[in-house]
């Protein structure tokens, strides 16, 4: 399939005009009758769509209707119907989530928007199809086709032998002249692969690679090999993959050096955010091991199936969170860590969670590599993974049986000096082998 077959001119030429707007990765959804204005956009069961749809920050809903409250979030989404005219902005629209079910809709797309498609939207027609554009900014491009448009007929053509990502139909293989984007991927990696020891680079903002000599050039490296420069909607990718570089020992047993960071947030509530972290460390820290003066450190693994710290008297726990159903049921809760009083020390709120999950791609490629220094070169091998489907709530589930843990390296020193100096450090972390409970699917390539 590509762009010469006539049945799928119509579909890319749109895809063209999105592109010329700024889009850079685009999508299709079927519409079902229940598709519309009054009853929202239904966008998948869980919260993946929130890996792909860019948004702003999840915040409460807890509008009343009829007398009763509501238990579910939101999130504005920046916009734009696409016509001949060109963009009209839709200013209400917003993502709704559902914790409940889980589920996630969109709603407010047609009220204040100019040229708006409102016959279409609010009709429940079977064969409609929404097309969406998403930008390197964060904004989000739409139009939406009658069955009987040339553009749904293009569509229909090609569904078959696109990739899907819940309720999404991938169209970037229809950018590509009918390239199907992992297989382009892989010759990618195949031909990095090939050329052995590659000098440590990083790519410039300039598009141009240059030397790059600290020790930690694995990714940026690759990056670089791969023509990726960085953007503003989300972490580097490659045809809507995520490239994502681990360290190895071999190429035969591919055993990861080190766990994998999944993410480094700050936490949003506690005696960490409420009285600063000088205040924290004071009251949960412990004077340096090595025998440093005047620094006091806060580290350990922290995971939920474990009891209190015994440097630091806390532990970890899921506030909020069904283990059972692995469903969100308090949206206020969140992941804390709590003292032998109950008190808490630190906790990360569930919608900032989500708002860091979510730079994650719908599917990355882990890739290992060897380094031999100096000078720092990289060496990446022919056997990589692919991930696609991930969802913050099976990040919850994995903090709540362990495999997912929280690995801080917060320290101060110059304590009771007048200007302390304090350094931050608040990662997650997973083994490399325990991904596959973070994903929907993980296969070797």
């Amino acid at each position: 399939m590509n762009k010469a077959n006539g049945l799928i001119t119509p579909l890319t030429h749109l895809l063209d005009q999105m592109a010329a707007h700024g889009a850079v990765r685009f999508y299709a959804k079927r519409l079902a009758p229940n598709d519309n204005s009054k009853n929202q956009v239904y966008l998948g069961g869980g919260f993946g769509a929130l890996n792909i749809i860019p948004h702003g920050p999840v915040e409460g809903d807890d509008s009343d209707r009829a007398g009763s409250v509501r238990d579910r979030a939101k999130a504005m989404v920046s916009f734009f119907w696409l016509d001949e005219d060109g963009l009209a902005l839709a200013p209400d629209a917003q993502l709704i989530l559902y914790p409940k079910y889980p589920e996630v809709r969109m709603s407010g797309f047609l009220r204040g928007a100019e040229r708006a498609p409102n016959v279409l939207m609010k009709s429940r027609d079977e064969g409609r199809v929404l097309v969406f554009g998403i930008c390197a900014d964060g904004r989000v491009l739409g139009q939406v086709v009658a069955a009987d448009d040339p553009i749904a007929h293009a569509f229909d053509a090609a569904a078959s032998s696109l990739e899907t990502a819940g309720v999404f139909h991938d169209l970037e293989k229809l950018r590509q002249d009918g390239t199907d984007p992992k297989d382009a991927l892989l010759a990618a990696l195949r031909r990095i692969h090939a050329k052995g020891w590659i000098a440590s680079q990083k790519m410039g903002r300039a598009g141009v690679p240059a030397p790059y000599s600290a020790r930690n050039g694995g990714g940026y490296t690759l990056e670089a090999e791969l023509g990726i420069a960085p953007n503003g909607y989300a972490d580097p990718d490659y045809m809507g993959w995520e490239v994502k570089q681990y360290g190895v020992s071999d190429f035969t047993s591919y055993r990861a050096r080190s766990p994998v960071t999944l993410m480094t947030p700050e936490p949003t509530g506690g005696l960490y955010r409420e009285e600063g972290v000088a205040a924290f460390l004071h009251r949960y820290g412990y004077a340096d091991k090595s025998g440093k003066a005047d620094r006091i450190n806060f580290g350990g693994i922290y995971t939920a199936s474990r009891d209190f710290h015994a440097d630091t008297g806390l532990m970890l726990r899921l506030d909020g969170f069904d283990t059972t159903t692995g469903k969100i049921t308090d949206l206020d809760g969140g992941i804390v860590l709590l003292d032998r009083d109950d008190n808490v020390a630190a906790s990360w709120g569930f919608r900032g969670i989500m708002a860091h999950w979510n730079r994650k791609h719908a599917k990355a490629v882990y890739v290992p590599s060897l380094m031999q220094f100096p000078p720092p070169e990289y060496s990446y091998g022919n056997v990589v993974q692919l991930c696609e489907g991930t969802d913050v709530l099976l990040l919850l589930a994995a903090i709540s049986a362990g495999s997912v843990y929280y690995d801080p390296g917060i320290k101060m020193e110059d304590a009771g000096s007048a200007r302390p100096v304090i350094k931050r450090r608040s990662q997650f972390r997973v083994r490399h082998e325990g991904l596959s409970a973070l994903y929907k699917s993980i296969s070797r390539a």
